[in-house]
């Protein structure tokens, strides 16, 4: 098993959710905690700070390899700008290059999206873009670059049945393309488990 992989599944353990909604999430078989004590003990009830910190854990978890100092960043984006900080903050995480690459169903999982955009598979508008954390904006192309197509990620990403793609996108499988027609609110996000970012916003306003 890849370090990746097992990164993943030790996510899902220490969440106790399967917040990917993948048939193979350890989750899926077993109720109790991660390491050789995880049987036998339990669960204490978590504080206001642990509550939080869960539920930005599970967020920044979700959307792959995004570390503390980027995550913390996009919540200063969200924010300054105007409206509720925890829609804005779910709506620049969907804006992520890397999460509309997977949102389109372009490849498996959002780990797979990230290193897809670094590798040089993606374009924006006709134009090559590398950067899995690049904001797209609303009416933004992106498409896989032809000498991508046939590759057997995203063959069998595009046919898989297990996820469905949202309103907040236009896919045409046929050409690999995907428009980002808005920026969604957290309601429209298909989100596998239930999201909380306003315990987000609690937990970076202490």
């Amino acid at each position: 098993m890849t370090k990746r992989i097992r990164a993943k599944y030790k996510i899902d353990r220490r969440m106790g959710e399967n917040i990917w909604g993948r048939p193979k999430s350890p989750v899926n078989r077993k109720e109790y905690g991660p390491g050789q004590h995880g049987q036998g003990r339990r669960r204490g009830k978590l504080s206001d700070f642990g509550i939080q910190l869960r539920a930005k854990q599970k967020l920044k978890g979700y959307y792959g390899n995004i570390t503390e100092k980027q995550f913390k960043r996009i919540y200063g984006a969200a924010d300054r700008m105007k409206g509720d900080t925890s829609e804005n903050l779910i709506g620049l995480l969907e804006r992520r290059l890397d999460a509309i690459v997977y949102r389109s169903k372009f490849v498996p999982t959002v780990f797979s999206a990230r290193q897809f955009v670094s590798h040089g598979h993606v374009k924006v508008n006709g134009t090559r873009v590398n950067i899995p954390s690049y904001r797209c904006k609303e009416g933004d192309v992106i498409e896989i670059r032809e000498k991508s197509r046939d590759l057997s990620i995203v063959i069998e990403a595009a046919g898989s049945p297990e996820r469905d793609i949202p309103d907040y996108l236009d896919v045409d499988h046929g050409k690999l393309k995907s428009t980002f027609v808005r920026t969604p609110e957290l309601a429209e996000v298909p989100y596998p488990v239930v999201m909380e970012p306003n315990l987000v916003v609690e937990f970076y306003s202490r």
